[in-house]
C-alpha cells in the first residue's frame, strides 16, 4: 500500500456499491376463509402462529442483504484502519527520526558550547595560577624591601652618632633619605598591586566557577539528551508521562540559552584579559622597582665611598698639621726656654749696672759728678731694662703662641678623633651593613 504524508480527514470513497433500502413490497396474505378452509376450533392456534413462505424468503433476503452490508462496511473499515495505521506508523517513524535528528543537532550545539566552556575554564585556571605566581613574587619582593629599609634607617641612626663637627647633613645623608623615601613608596605600590592581584584572582575564580556551573549543567543536559537520543520504539526503558508536554515557566529559549553561555564566556574572557594585563603590569612594576632600588643603592654606596675618601683625605691633612704643630710646639717651648734664659742672662748685667750706679751715688761732695761713666751706666741700665721689657713681651707672646699651639693641638686631635669615628661609622658600620643589601633577583621576587 502506498504511503501518504497526512492522515485521512474524511471518509474514503466506497469500493463497492453502497447499501440502500430496498423498496417495500406489499404482500397479500390469504385468509383462512372459504369452503375449503379449516375454521374449526381444533385449528385455531396453528393458523395464527405461522409465517407465510413469502415472509420467510423476505426475511432470508433481508438477512443476506444485512450480512453483505455489514461485511462491506467492515471491509471498508479494515482497509481504512490498515491505511490509517500504516500512515500513523510512518508519521510516527518520521516524527521520531526528526526528533532524534533535532536531539542530535542539540547535542552537537551543546558539545560545542561545552567544549568552549571547558577550554575557558582551563584557560582561567592556568591564568589564575600564573597570577598567583605573580602575587607570590609581589609578596616576596615586598618582604625583600624590609632589608633595604632597615639598612637605610640603621645607616641614618648610626650616622647620628657622629661627633662634632662631622655631624653634617652631607650628600650621603641626602641619598639615604631619598633611599628610605623610595623604599616606602615602593612598599606602598607593592601593597596596592597585591590588593589588585587578590581582587583579580577573586574575579577569575568567580568567572571560573560560573563557567564550571554552566559546563556542569551542560554535561548533565548532554547526558540526558544523549540518553534520549538512544531511545527508540523498541526500547524497554521508556514509560508513559502524559503531562511531560507542558512547558515549564522557567524554561529558556534557544536564543536566551545561547546568550547565557556566550555572556559567561565573554565575561570570563574579559577577566582573563584583565588578568593577563595585570601580570604584564606586575612584571613591569617589579622590574622597575628592583632597578630603581639597585640604582639608589649604588648611588648611596658611591656617596659613602666619596665621603670616606674626603674624610680620609681630611684626616690625613689634619694629621700632617698635627705633626707640624707638635714640632712647632717643641720649637716654641725651646724658644720660651731661650727667652727665659735670655731674660735671666740680662738680670746679672742689670744688677751690675744698678750696683755701680748705687755705689757711685755715694761719692762724696763734688765727686758726685755726672760724668760720662755716670751717663753710660744710666744708659746701660735703660738699655738693659728695655731689653728685658722686650724679652718679657716676646716671652709673653711666645707663651701665648705656645698656648695657642697647644689648643690647636687639642683641636686637631679632637677633629682627628671625630673623623676617625666618622670613618669607622661610615666604613665599618654603614658600608659593612650595606653588603647585606638584597640582589636584584630578590628585589624582583624571584628568590
Amino acid at each position: 500500500m502506498a504511503q501518504t504524508d497526512v492522515l485521512l480527514t474524511k471518509e474514503p470513497a466506497p469500493q463497492t456499491v453502497p447499501p440502500c433500502e430496498l423498496p417495500a413490497k406489499e404482500y397479500e396474505v390469504a385468509r383462512n376463509t372459504g369452503a375449503y378452509t379449516s375454521s374449526g376450533l381444533a385449528t385455531a392456534g396453528f393458523r395464527t402462529a405461522k409465517y407465510l413462505l413469502e415472509e420467510w424468503f423476505q426475511n432470508c433476503y433481508a438477512r443476506y442483504h444485512q450480512a453483505f452490508a455489514d461485511r462491506d462496511q467492515s471491509e471498508r473499515q479494515r482497509h481504512e484502519s490498515q491505511q490509517l495505521a500504516s500512515e500513523t506508523q510512518a508519521l510516527a517513524q518520521r516524527t521520531q527520526q526528526d526528533s532524534t535528528r533535532r536531539v542530535g543537532e542539540r547535542l552537537q550545539d551543546m558539545h560545542g558550547w561545552k567544549s568552549e566552556l571547558q577550554r575557558e575554564v582551563e584557560a582561567l585556571a592556568a591564568e589564575t595560577d600564573l597570577l598567583l605566581a605573580q602575587r607570590q613574587r609581589l609578596e616576596r619582593a615586598l618582604d625583600a624591601t624590609e632589608v633595604p629599609f632597615s639598612i637605610a634607617t640603621d645607616n641614618l641612626q648610626c650616622r647620628e652618632r657622629r661627633q662634632h663637627p662631622n655631624l653634617v647633613r652631607d650628600y650621603v645623608e641626602t641619598e639615604l633619605l631619598k633611599e628610605a623615601e623610595l623604599i616606602r613608596n615602593i612598599q606602598e605600590l607593592l601593597k596596592r598591586t597585591i590588593m589588585q592581584a587578590v581582587s583579580q584572582i577573586r574575579l577569575n575564580r568567580e568567572r571560573k566557577e560560573t563557567c564550571e556551573m554552566d559546563w556542569s549543567d551542560k554535561v548533565e543536559a548532554y547526558n540526558i539528551d544523549e540518553t534520549c537520543g538512544r531511545y527508540h520504539s523498541q526500547s524497554t526503558q521508556v514509560q508513559a508521562h502524559p503531562h511531560s508536554t507542558a512547558f515549564q515557566e522557567s524554561a529558556s529559549t534557544p536564543e536566551t540559552w545561547a546568550k547565557f553561555t556566550q555572556d559567561n564566556l565573554c565575561r570570563a574572557q574579559r577577566e582573563r584579559l584583565a588578568s593577563a594585563n595585570l601580570r604584564v603590569l606586575v612584571d613591569c612594576i617589579l622590574r622597575d622597582t628592583s632597578e630603581d632600588l639597585r640604582l639608589q643603592c649604588d648611588a648611596v654606596n658611591l656617596a659613602f665611598g666619596r665621603r670616606c675618601e674626603e674624610l680620609e683625605d681630611a684626616r690625613h691633612k689634619l694629621q700632617q698639621h698635627l705633626h707640624k704643630t707638635l714640632r712647632e710646639i717643641t720649637d716654641q717651648e725651646h724658644n720660651v726656654a731661650a727667652l727665659k734664659q735670655a731674660i735671666k742672662d740680662k738680670e746679672a748685667p742689670l744688677r751690675v749696672a744698678q750696683t755701680r750706679l748705687y755705689l757711685r751715688s755715694h761719692r762724696p761732695n763734688v765727686e758726685l759728678c755726672r760724668d760720662a761713666a755716670q751717663f753710660r751706666l744710666v744708659s746701660e741700665v735703660e738699655e738693659l731694662n728695655m731689653s728685658l721689657a722686650a724679652l718679657r713681651e716676646k716671652l709673653l707672646e711666645a707663651e701665648q703662641s705656645l698656648r695657642n699651639l697647644e689648643d690647636t693641638h687639642m683641636s686637631l686631635e679632637k677633629d682627628i678623633t671625630a673623623m676617625t669615628n666618622s670613618l669607622f661609622i661610615d666604613r665599618q658600620k654603614c658600608m659593612a651593613h650595606r653588603t647585606r643589601y638584597p640582589t636584584i633577583l630578590q628585589l624582583a621576587g624571584y628568590q
